[in-house]
């Protein structure tokens, strides 16, 4: 089935609107620095993946917080070690609350209880079935069971919790059901699967058994045509979520693939920054100096460069993800905060 671009239902200004930001750069403690992904507890706890930058070695942990701005600590950091990561990338939760991270050069997932205490770790590098090549997105099925994008295997993987290999689906390519770095990944209130499929610019979806159903979206900067989405989302009506990284956008497609809205960012202060200027004014003075949206003649089109200078934009829109109220989270890795939307219809 291919994507099916005509005209959704919705006029684009009515769908989604912001609420609000969460977050600041920190490299340490109460902040995020270059995130990855973030999962929502039952109890409102969001934890969030920091990978820092590659040739540092401060920075990687994961943040817990709540939409309000309550900091509950971090845990985790850069190493080999149990509970530590090189280069984490997804993160969800179980039904029990478990964390679980994924790691791209450890090839492998570790897990936490809800309070950031190491419980194990599990994952073997290879090709072969059950073995993994840089790990990136994680989610679970009906069953509890673990979904993941085996990334460098272009393939999606499913496991029990501790780690025994169930099945896999898809292979190497650019055709129904194949993939080329799959990223981002989730699964719908029916059991479907839906994956980012990164190097192809769309999103495929498949039956819980890993049939191909459909995919969505195709190369471009127009409204459903995507350049290197990282992550996908479904809310219980239908309608996809995608961050659309390599756009510097979010895209909302309906249930059917139709294009219904596309969002740029309209980031705020997070009530994390406003304590930090409230405290260190001179920070606060130059600030209220500067020109947050400057009028710029840009020498392209890149929406990269856009984004890099106007404060409010998203800067690499890493992961999207849903919580119980439907609201709607996009964490942003080279801007270090998340922004939250809200549906009006």
């Amino acid at each position: 089935m291919g994507s099916n671009m005509s005209q959704a239902p919705v006029k684009e200004d009515q769908f989604l609107r912001y609420s609000r930001t969460v977050g600041m750069t920190t490299m340490e403690g109460r902040g995020f620095y270059y995130p990855m992904d973030a999962a929502i507890a039952g109890d409102g706890r969001i934890y969030v993946v920091n990978r820092s930058l590659g040739y540092a070695n401060r920075g990687i942990r994961v943040t817990v917080l709540n939409i309000e701005g309550e900091y509950f600590g971090t845990f985790g950091s850069i190493g080999s070690g149990d509970g530590q990561f090189i280069w984490p990338n997804g993160i969800a939760l179980d039904r029990g609350g478990r964390v679980y991270v994924t790691d791209e050069f450890h090839h492998r997932i570790s897990i936490f209880d809800d309070s950031g205490t190491f419980v194990t770790k599990w994952g073997v590098h290879g090709a072969d079935r059950g073995e993994l090549d840089g790990p990136s997105g994680i989610a679970f099925d009906l069953d509890d069971n673990v979904l993941l994008a085996d990334t460098r295997n272009h393939r999606v993987q499913r496991f029990t919790k501790d780690g025994t290999f169930i099945s896999a689906f898809g292979v190497a390519g650019s055709g129904d059901g194949e993939f080329n770095l799959p990223w981002g990944i989730t699964s719908n209130g029916g059991g479907e699967v839906f994956v980012a499929d990164w190097g192809n610019d769309r999103v495929q979806r498949f039956s819980p058994e890993g049939r191909f159903v459909a995919r969505y979206g195709e190369s471009g900067g127009g409204d459903g045509q995507l350049v290197k989405p990282s992550s996908v989302a479904v809310d219980s009506d239908g309608y996809m979520y995608v961050a659309d990284w390599g756009n510097e956008r979010l895209q909302v497609l309906s249930p059917d693939g139709a294009f219904v809205q596309k969002l740029r960012g309209q980031a705020t202060l997070s009530e994390w920054a406003e304590d930090f200027l409230r405290t260190n004014t001179q920070e606060a003075e130059a600030r209220s100096r500067a020109d947050m949206e400057p009028d710029m003649e840009f020498f392209n089109d890149d929406p990269h460069e856009e984004s890099s200078h106007i404060e409010k934009l998203f800067w690499a829109p890493v992961s999207v993800i849903l919580d119980d109220v439907g609201r709607v989270y996009v964490t942003e890795g080279n801007r270090h905060r998340i922004q939250v939307f809200e549906r009006t219809s």
